[in-house]
C-alpha cells in the first residue's frame, strides 16, 4: 500500500508561515494597487483635463494653416497632439475609462460639450489611451497619453517585489523554528542511541513542552538502566547458584563407583550447564559488556569445525584461509556454534561456507535433514521455541539456539535468514556489512 509522502514538523511550520505571509502580502498588494490605480486616474485626469483645455484654446485661436505647427509644439513625451479637419468614427467608449472621462469633464466642464471621447490604443493595452475632442469651427483634436495603466491590470513585477519580504520574512521564521526545533532533533539521535543500547543523557532546552519531553526521557532512561542492570545482576546471582549445586553433584559423582550411573548423570548435568548458558546469554541481550573487535572469522569458524570433526561429526568447511569482520568474538562464536550443532542434530552431513562479497560477508550453515515447515519458518526464531514435530529426533535444550544467532546478527547489524535448500536440508545463513555500526 502506497503512502503519501509527509513534511516533518519544521517543513510544515515552514509552509504554514510562508503560506500565511504570502497570502497576507499579495492582499495588501491587490488592495495597494487598486488605491494606487485610483489615485493616477485622478491624477491624470486633472493633467489631461488642464492640457486639453490649454490644447483647445491655442489651436482654436489659430488660423488652420497653422494648426498643425501648434499641435506638434503642444505635444510632449506624455502627449501627442495632432489637428485635423475630418471627424473620427464614433467608437463605443471602454468600461475603464468611463469614470476617467467622467473626472475629465468633471475638472473642466468646459469640455463636456468638446464631444471628449477615450478608447485605449488596442484591447487589451492599458498604457497608451488615445481620444478626440471638437473645435468650435467644427474641426477636431487628436491626442495620445503614454505610460497610463488602467483597470485591474497588475503589475507582475510589483508583486514579485512585495512578495520578496514575505520570502525573506518565511525563511528568517524557518530558521528561527528549525532553531527552536533542534532539541527534538538531539532527542530522537538520544533515543536512536538508547535503542542501540548506548545511554544518552539530553541537555533540557527549548521551549517548556520540549523540556518536558527531554526530562521524562531522561527520567524513563535512568529507570530502564536500573532495570537492566538489576537484571544482570539477578542473572549473574541466578548463574552462580545454579551452578554451585551442579558442580556438588558432579562432584558427588566423581566419586561413584557406578560408572553407568556416572555417564549418564553427567550427561545430564552437562546439558542444564547448556541451558544455564543458553538462558543467560539470550537474557543478557544488549546487557552484554563484551565490545566489538577484529576477528578472523575464516580461523574461528575452521576452529569451530575442526573440533566437531575431532568428535566424530562430518562436518565441512569451505572458504578462504582468512576473512577478518568486526564483531563480538565470544557472542559471534556462540551464535556459530549454535548454528553448527543445530545442523549436526538433525543431519548427518553439514558443510559451512564463508564468502567475501563486496560489502558484505555471508556465511551460510547447511545440512541434510529434514528441513522446516514453511508456515514455520519464523516461529523457530522465537525464544523457546520446539518444533520437535517438524523434526524426527528428540531435541535438547530450550529452544534458544536459532533466537540467540537472530539476536545476535541483529546486535552486528546483519541479516540471518532460515530456508529449505531444494535438494533438501536447511540452509542458515548470516550477512554481515563489512562496515558495521561500531565501525561509523
Amino acid at each position: 500500500m502506497l503512502t503519501r509522502p509527509s513534511l516533518g514538523l519544521l517543513g510544515r511550520i515552514v509552509a504554514i508561515i510562508l503560506l500565511t505571509v504570502t497570502i497576507e502580502f499579495a492582499a495588501s498588494t491587490l488592495l495597494y494597487e487598486r488605491a494606487g490605480e485610483f489615485s493616477i486616474k485622478e491624477d491624470e485626469a486633472r493633467r489631461l483635463a488642464e492640457h486639453l483645455v490649454i490644447v483647445q484654446r491655442l489651436v482654436g485661436e489659430r488660423p488652420p494653416t497653422e494648426r498643425p505647427a501648434i499641435a506638434r509644439y503642444l505635444s510632449t513625451d506624455r502627449y501627442t497632439v495632432h489637428w485635423q479637419r475630418t471627424a473620427p468614427e464614433p467608437r463605443a467608449l471602454a468600461a475603464e475609462l468611463r469614470n476617467m472621462r467622467d473626472q475629465v469633464v468633471e475638472w473642466e466642464p468646459s469640455l463636456a460639450n468638446a464631444g471628449l471621447q477615450l478608447q485605449l490604443a488596442s484591447p487589451g493595452r492599458h498604457d497608451i489611451v488615445m481620444g478626440e475632442i471638437v473645435l468650435a469651427d467644427g474641426t477636431w483634436i487628436h491626442f495620445k497619453m503614454h505610460g497610463l495603466v488602467t483597470g485591474w491590470g497588475l503589475q507582475l513585477n510589483r508583486i514579485v517585489l512585495a512578495l520578496v519580504p514575505a520570502i525573506a520574512l518565511a525563511v528568517v521564521g524557518g530558521l528561527l523554528v528549525r532553531l527552536t526545533l533542534r532539541p527534538l532533533k538531539t532527542l530522537s539521535q538520544a533515543i536512536e542511541s538508547m535503542g542501540k543500547g548506548e545511554r544518552v543523557i539530553v541537555h533540557e532546552e527549548g521551549p517548556n513542552e520540549v523540556r518536558n519531553l527531554i526530562r521524562a526521557f531522561n527520567r524513563m532512561q535512568d529507570q530502564i538502566s536500573r532495570m537492566i542492570a538489576d537484571r544482570t545482576q539477578a542473572l549473574a546471582a541466578v548463574g552462580h547458584d545454579l551452578r554451585t549445586p551442579l558442580a556438588r553433584l558432579q562432584l558427588r559423582l566423581d566419586g561413584s563407583s557406578d560408572a553407568e550411573l556416572r555417564q549418564t548423570s553427567e550427561r545430564d548435568i552437562g546439558e542444564m550447564e547448556e541451558m544455564i548458558s543458553s538462558v543467560l546469554a539470550y537474557l543478557s541481550g544488549d546487557s552484554d559488556p563484551e565490545a566489538a573487535a577484529r576477528v578472523d572469522l575464516a580461523v574461528l569458524i575452521t576452529t569451530l569445525v575442526d573440533d566437531m570433526a575431532d568428535h566424530g561429526h562430518h562436518v565441512s568447511y569451505h572458504g578462504p584461509d582468512h576473512l577478518e569482520a568486526q564483531v563480538r568474538p565470544h557472542g559471534f562464536r556462540r551464535a556459530i556454534n549454535n548454528l553448527i550443532e543445530n545442523a549436526i542434530h538433525y543431519g548427518d552431513d553439514v558443510r559451512v561456507t564463508l564468502s567475501d562479497w563486496p560489502g558484505r560477508i555471508v556465511l551460510r550453515v547447511e545440512d541434510n535433514g529434514p528441513g522446516i515447515p514453511t508456515h514455520a519458518m519464523a516461529d523457530v526464531l522465537q525464544p523457546f521455541a520446539r518444533l520437535d514435530s517438524a523434526r524426527s529426533r528428540n531435541t535438547k535444550g530450550l529452544g534458544l539456539g536459532l533466537a540467540i544467532v537472530s539476536q545476535m546478527v541483529e546486535r552486528e547489524g546483519g541479516g540471518f535468514t532460515l530456508v529449505n535448500r531444494q535438494e533438501g536440508g536447511l540452509r542458515a545463513e548470516i550477512v554481515l556489512p563489512k562496515t558495521t555500526p561500531d565501525q561509523q
